[in-house]
């Protein structure tokens, strides 16, 4: 594995010098980009990831994987994934209805 690492290294450098990119995180940026508009399927793993962890919504998350809203919850069910959904308390909902009606 420390070979591919070097090799990796060479050829990074040798685009940088050879002019097709201004730095080493040009290159990487550029291969990560492409990495992830090959392998589809990582994009998924990503949304459902950040999904997971909270730091997306349910709608940025299917954006993020490629697909509608009810196509990425279709993903999660099948993945045995299950959302938690906060119920607010009667009272507090009384309380909006009467300021409305």
């Amino acid at each position: 594995m420390e070979a591919l690492s070097v090799d990796i290294e060479r050829k990074v450098k040798a685009l940088v010098d050879a002019g097709y990119y201004s730095n080493k995180s040009e290159v990487i940026k550029n291969a990560v980009i492409s990495l992830f508009r090959e392998n589809t399927e990582l994009n998924v793993t990503v949304a459902i990831e950040l999904y997971k962890k909270g730091e997306v919504s349910l709608s940025k998350a299917a954006e993020i994987a490629g697909m509608a809203t009810i196509e990425f919850k279709e993903i999660l069910g099948k993945r045995g994934f299950t959302r938690e959904i906060k119920a607010r308390p009667a009272e507090e909902i009384g309380e909006k209805l009467r300021k409305y009606l």
